[in-house]
């Protein structure tokens, strides 16, 4: 049998992309077949593709074989545009290069960067790019681009589409166009000139016609991303300018965005934000209309519904319960560049609302706490209900755009139209000041009749926001699979017609994300729903936005905590079903590795979930299921001599430094790395930053009477290793932390039996939880004799050991305090300190972050240091417990980045974890230790 078109692609993209970033087994091509929307399409291949050069290539064959590719950057999309059941091409680390332009004026972005990170580029120039969506610390420049996405603030007046300089694209033949440089621009056409000419008739055709061309401008006067931006046709007519700017909106197909440069916007410093209480929408809309010519920055419409879905929530205002029915909110901000101009806007506004009523008085704040507190409301609606939902319902977000003057009619209609198809309790809310509101559904497909109710629900929509108020089905999510079969409804015939004849004029073939924003199947929003199969409370709420995934250390590797949830419901799915056992024995075995043993459990998915959720407590359950008896004695064994086991590893530290100081790092290297091959990989793998033997603090022989208690638990990690041979830090981390607080002033206490002793973290990784918090419960009697039934403070000299002993301590009067939070609040005081005119870098480990302390750890940094480095796109490390030494990948893979983002003059870096500096040392090529080291290097004794 002859190959498929797919087959001969596949054979051919084998000739130049390595086979680890050709990905077509059954778990994670489910895994890529699902983004934010409520559809799925499974690809037949996932490419990661790193470079143009690799771009141009594919394109190149996928014409040649006439094989349909989608692009694919951060997956957060909402109307099913980064889904395929053909060739899916994924971003890889290829696409993340920057630079800022003069005075920062500008910035030139790739389409893999997180939007939030080049806000953070921007951030020392009080600059930022204009699109604001509510994902940018998910999202990648390449899909806010494509989808023209915007948000709260930057309204239709600093959009990708407005703030556009310049873009290098390339199309369907894999031509690459770069419209900021002359010399492309004159070879494309040389190369394109019918192209260039098409497109420039295009533009006076629509011109000509009067209606056509005011029907476009009207359209474009909201916010809308729903079809082609035809904008472009009459605001331009040099054909370069039309041609980027159908590339904005275009959702990938048209062509790919290799690079864009934004002109950026003023950041402004100074903020006053208030939440006003209307007695309707009515109402609220009125003032909205007010406002509109106010200088506000954002304007968020909350009905009824939306109040009470987080009117329980921790933090609310208690008025909340009380409110009428009818009642409605506006969350309003103002923004300047000092605090004069501040003040005059908020008279301002106030005056020009006076005569409004409101439920409550209004007073604007200027203090970050409180404002943070009321934008956490607008912030907690998306999520109340996502958690609120029934297990195995989809949530579905929709964002419509009227002319602000009809947002209180338009409201009240989509109030009706929930009460007439029975999606009761579904919320309003969005960005009134553009006529721009957001709701959510949740309708549960598993049931025969969900899908003909929600069909009913969409016509009625789409029918009441165009016939009755010509407004935009998509104002900023774009078009997508879920309004693709609305857009001739919203534009009409002919408009719809200069859609498909621009479509056809860029791909010819059709090969760009076919069924994207133009579909003439009138029921392609009702196909290829994804199922929500429930797993386990843990993860049932899973919504599977993405907005988990820049934070997983695994990500890049194998699965983020997003698909591993696709996986954990696929598999049950298919076990309910009773079929597909192929599938599902090929689905479990890979999940195997995939999901279980390369997630680092660092909970850091759980900070940026809307809903909450703990991926890596799932995987640690997962693991202690099926963890046999066997296991469970071996665990049982340790914990209960675990001393005898700490002082077997500290023994096995010292044979191998010895035998490194022996033999030297590349025979050591190379014997021991055939040995773990031989071994399955059962055996860890050395690496020349390999600890030596740990030591404990000796007895103080010259005790001081009256100096304050302070009790040290020095964790197992840090008893057991010492500093890596070469570091020029010679003493083991519990000798150097009893001599940094006795150096403050402290007399220092360590528990009895110390060497017995461990927070149990070690074996919850491993899942084993009744070892873990048996462990736990040895610790914390410890610590209760050893502080005298808690009066004095207890320092922990290891993060992870910190978090895990606070977060499950019993009702104890421990006063724990973990060594960067010590350091930061009670140590540097007592100390004089000589800052030194060195760079160097901190790790905030996964447990740092969890309980909120980065900014300590930087602070004592910044106290000893000049110059101190936050590498950038660097979170956990992916050590995780042992990981490191039995999944050394996954290490690699997490600090891929991280010696690339050091300067040449940072010589040493510092953290709070023994076991991270491990990783930390090898890919970055420095010294990690502890931050004791540093703060003990940069001080002496406080003699005042």
């Amino acid at each position: 049998m002859p190959p498929t078109a797919y087959e001969q692609l596949h054979r051919d993209l084998q000739q130049f992309i390595p086979a680890a970033r050709l990905i077509g087994d059954p778990l994670r091509t489910l895994a890529y077949g699902t983004d934010a929307s409520l559809y799925r399409l499974i690809p037949k291949l996932v490419v990661r593709v790193d470079s143009e050069d690799e771009m141009r290539r594919i394109l190149a064959l996928a014409h040649r074989h006439e094989t349909p590719v989608t692009f694919r950057a951060a997956g957060t999309s909402l109307s099913g545009q980064a889904v395929t059941d053909s060739v899916l091409l994924q971003l890889g680390d290829g696409w993340r290069s920057w630079r800022i332009g003069e005075h920062a004026a500008t910035i030139s972005l790739q389409p893999g960067i997180v939007g939030g990170h080049a806000n953070r580029y921007l951030a020392p120039y009080r600059r930022k790019i204009g699109p604001d969506p509510a994902s940018i610390n998910s999202c990648q420049i390449g899909g806010i681009a494509a989808n023209n996405a915007s948000g709260m603030c930057c309204g239709t007046a600093q959009n990708s589409y407005q703030t556009l300089k310049s873009m290098r694209v390339m199309l369907a033949d894999g031509t690459v166009l770069d419209t900021g440089d002359s010399a492309s621009r004159e070879a494309f056409e040389g190369s394109h000139d019918d192209l260039l000419a098409q497109l420039a008739e295009l533009g006076r055709r629509t011109r000509a016609d009067t209606t056509l061309a005011g029907r476009i401008r009207d359209k474009f006067k909201i916010k809308n991303t729903c079809g082609y931006s035809l904008n472009a046709l009459v605001d331009y007519e040099d054909p370069f300018e039309i041609l980027q700017h159908l590339m904005i909106g275009s959702e990938g197909t048209l062509g790919f965005i290799a690079e864009i440069t934004y002109r950026t916007v003023e950041e402004h410093t100074h903020k006053a934000t208030v939440l006003m209480i209307f007695p309707d929408i009515k109402t609220a809309c009125e003032a909205v209309a007010m406002l509109k010519s106010q200088p506000v920055a954002a304007v968020e419409l909350m009905d009824r519904a939306s109040l009470r879905s987080v009117e329980h929530k921790p933090g609310m205002p208690s008025y909340f319960k009380e409110l009428s029915e009818t009642a409605a909110a506006l969350l309003v901000e103002t923004r300047a560049l000092d605090s004069t101009t501040l003040k005059a806007q908020v008279e301002t506004i106030a005056a020009a609302l006076a005569a409004t009523p409101t439920l409550l008085p209004f007073q604007f704040t200027d203090r970050p706490e409180e404002f943070t507190q009321l934008w956490a409301i607008r912030q907690g609606l998306f999520p109340s209900v996502g958690s609120a939902r029934a297990t195995g319902t989809t949530v579905i977000i929709e964002d419509v755009a009227v002319p602000v003057p009809q947002l209180a009619a338009m409201t009240l209609d989509l109030q009706d139209l929930f009460d007439q198809h029975g999606y009761t309790g579904s919320i309003i809310f969005g960005h009134a000041l553009e006529g721009n509101l957001h709701f959510v559904i949740t309708p549960d497909f598993a049931k025969p009749a969900e899908t003909e109710r929600y069909k009913n629900f969409m016509d009625d929509v789409c029918h009441m926001i165009v016939d009755r108020y010509d407004g935009s089905l998509k104002a900023e999510h774009g078009t997508g699979r879920n309004i693709a079969p609305f857009v001739e409804l919203e534009w009409g015939r002919q408009a719809h017609r200069l859609m498909w004849e621009i479509k056809t004029l860029f791909d010819p073939h059709h090969l760009l994300n076919p069924g994207v924003i133009l579909n003439d199947d009138p029921e392609a929003h009702l196909k290829n729903i994804k199922p929500m199969a429930a797993v386990d409370p843990l993860v049932d709420k899973c919504i599977e936005c993405g907005f988990c995934e820049p934070n997983c250390p695994s990500r890049a590797l194998t699965l983020s905590p997003r698909q591993r949830i696709v996986g954990l419901r696929e598999m049950a799915r298919l076990q309910a079903a009773g079929e597909e056992s192929n599938r599902l024995q090929a689905i479990t075995e890979s999940y195997a590795y995939q999901g279980l043993e390369t997630c680092a459990a660092d909970s850091l998915c759980s900070l940026t979930c809307p809903v909450g959720i703990n991926t890596g407590t799932m995987m640690l359950k997962k693991r202690s299921q099926q963890r046999g008896q066997t296991a469970q004695r071996i665990g049982n064994w340790v914990a209960k001599h675990f001393s005898g086991v700490i002082t077997a590893t500290r023994f096995n530290l010292a044979a191998a430094n010895l035998s490194h100081t022996v033999f030297g790092s590349t025979l050591q290297g190379g014997v021991t790395g055939a040995a773990r091959k031989l071994s399955g990989n059962r055996l860890p793998l050395w690496n020349r930053y390999m600890p030596s033997a740990g030591a404990m603090p000796k007895p103080e022989t010259n005790a001081v009477p009256d100096r304050p208690r302070v009790v040290y638990f020095p964790s197992c990690a840090s008893r057991t290793m010492g500093p890596a041979k070469g570091d020029p830090e010679l003493d083991a981390l519990p000798v150097k932390t009893a001599a940094l607080l006795r150096k403050a002033g402290f007399e220092v206490v360590l528990p009895e039996d110390s060497g017995s002793l461990c927070c149990g973290q070690p074996f919850e990784s491993k899942g084993l939880p009744e070892q873990a918090d048996a462990k736990r419960r040895e610790v914390e009697q410890a610590l209760l004799k050893a502080s005298r039934n808690g009066q004095d403070p207890i320092v922990f000299d290891t993060t992870p050991c910190t978090l895990r002993v606070k977060k499950n301590q019993a009702e104890t009067p421990l006063k724990l305090y973990d060594i960067t939070e010590f350091l930061h609040d009670v140590v540097l005081e007592r100390l004089t300190i000589h800052k030194r005119p060195e760079t160097v870098a901190i790790h905030p480990t996964c447990s740092n972050i969890n309980m909120g302390l980065q900014a300590k750890l930087k602070a004592i940094a910044e106290t000893c240091v000049e110059k101190v480095i936050v590498p950038d796109r660097i979170s956990c490390c992916g050590w995780a417990g042992d990981k490191g030494f039995t999944h050394p990948e996954l290490n690699a893979s997490a600090l891929r980045d991280l010696k690339a983002a050091l300067p040449e003059d940072c010589t040493s870096g510092y953290s709070t974890s023994r076991t991270c500096e491990i990783g930390l040392s090898l890919h970055s090529g420095r010294f990690y230790r502890s931050i004791v080291y540093l703060v003990d290097r940069c001080s002496q004794p406080n003699t005042g």
